[in-house]
């Protein structure tokens, strides 16, 4: 086994010496590429390496990988060692917790998934930095499969430490902002039922509003969206056969215990035979849970708020939106108001919320005073709205495609998590304000 471990690793780096001295399509996809993470991630050179790693099959050129294009242009490789590199694409980044080191080999629990892996360790990988990981520590790395039952490091290894459940669930999130498309790659069944849930929510949100955008005061759009989510909860244990049963089914789903052993503890405690046979029969529908929504301050707030919901895109929130629309709407900006508007426009741009979706709204209804604003706003008179606007929007990382909402499903040991974090998080600020109040009145 070590002596194919060593291999794949000479292979590899075979593989990415041929992706540094490329000079044609390659070369200018690995640029657009690193650009591009380089916006989300801290640029050291452990992530630089991480970045380059993740290119060889997650980067494009022409529909094939940089890893497609070497198999095909590489011809002295023998049988095993084209086996060896086609099990890559199978590689995958993750953010893992080291459970137990034995010998040269590590078990690592793949965070967003629960998933566990026996990954091997290698000639590249020194004895002073092993030396220094311990079980429950955080790493952030990309592995690669060596055969059905085991995988080895493929890129450099980002070393978190051990961390807090608040701390933990920031830094998913953080994995989930920087590699949306890695989020569930390992289990290609979570991705689509998270995707799933996006779509039934817009459809619950359709048929609960009467349509796909509104305008409420933030603490009147508070309160429906919670009323919403209770309805969207019960709907699903509804469907799963459970109207009354919850905890037990959660209790199936968070324990190891089998089916016979549960069905026997939930008799004991007089639970109706016929509610442990739906339970059992229907756990999969509640092995992923919709996380509750809780709008920031600045959305409760506020004195209005637009919320658009789109299948794909999810629920966007926007303060104060329809000021803007208002001031579109006149046939005429007028010029006292054009600094507004323009403070708009970069407001817009800028935030997050406002999505590549939402400027396509935009563009759809008042195509022709946006373009003029745009025009102003980059000094460009010549500035299109069909030619411009997707080049523009890429500059403020607003992307075409649309990234797993916040309201999408998440595994029940994520949303765990997350609640015990916001929970410990409360109580830490509770603790510390009791505190400066003790103090100040002493």
């Amino acid at each position: 086994m070590k002596n194919i471990i060593e291999k794949a690793i000479d292979l590899k780096q075979k593989l990415i010496d041929f992706v540094y001295d490329a000079e044609d399509e390659i070369a200018v996809a690995l640029e657009t590429y690193a650009l591009e993470k380089g916006k989300k991630n801290s640029y050291g050179i452990k992530q630089q390496n991480i970045t380059i790693d993740l290119f060889v099959t997650d980067g494009r050129i022409n529909n094939q990988t940089p890893l497609d294009i070497f198999l095909a242009s590489t011809e002295d490789l023998n049988t095993e060692e084209r086996g060896i590199i086609q099990r890559w694409q199978n590689n995958f980044i993750g953010l893992f917790e080291i459970q137990v080191i034995a010998n040269e080999s590590y078990q690592l629990m793949n965070w967003l998934t629960a998933k566990t892996y026996k990954v091997c360790g290698h000639s590249q990988i020194t004895a002073k930095e092993t030396q220094r990981w311990q079980p429950g520590e955080i790493i952030l790395a990309i592995i690669a499969p060596i055969n059905e039952f085991e995988w080895f490091f493929f890129s450099d290894r980002i070393i978190k430490g051990r961390l807090s459940q608040p701390k933990l669930a920031v830094a998913i999130g953080e994995f989930r902002d920087s590699y949306p498309e890695f989020l569930y790659a390992d289990a290609p069944e979570l991705l689509e039922q998270a995707w799933s849930s996006v779509a039934l929510y817009h459809q619950e949100f359709v048929d609960y509003f009467g349509s796909d955008s509104l305008t409420l005061p933030g603490y009147k759009l508070n309160q429906k969206i919670g009323e919403l989510q209770q309805r969207i909860s019960e709907q699903k244990l509804k469907d799963a056969g459970i109207d009354s049963n919850k905890s037990l089914s959660q209790m199936l789903s968070e324990s190891n215990t089998n089916e016979a052993d549960f069905t026997e503890t939930a008799s004991d405690l007089g639970v109706d035979t016929k509610a442990i046979d739906n339970i059992i029969k229907n756990q999969n529908k509640l092995s992923m849970v919709t996380p509750k929504v809780n709008l920031p301050p600045e959305i409760k707030q506020a004195e209005n708020v637009t919320v658009f919901s789109h299948p794909q895109w999810g629920q966007i929130f926007l303060p104060n939106f329809n000021k803007f629309i208002d001031l579109l709407n006149q046939e005429n900006i007028l010029e006292a108001e054009l600094d507004t508007s323009l403070k708009y426009i970069k407001k817009y741009l800028e935030q997050p919320e406002a999505s590549y979706y939402i400027w396509q709204q935009l563009t759809q209804n008042y195509a022709h005073d946006l373009e003029v604003l745009l025009q102003k706003y980059t000094q460009k008179n010549d500035f299109h709205l069909e030619r411009d606007l997707d080049s523009l929007l890429l500059e403020y990382n607003k992307l075409s495609k649309p990234k797993l909402p916040a309201i999408a499903s998440v595994p029940i040991h994520l949303n765990n998590l997350f609640e015990t974090a916001v929970a410990q998080v409360q109580k830490n600020k509770s603790k510390h304000k009791k505190q400066k109040q003790k103090k100040g009145f002493s």
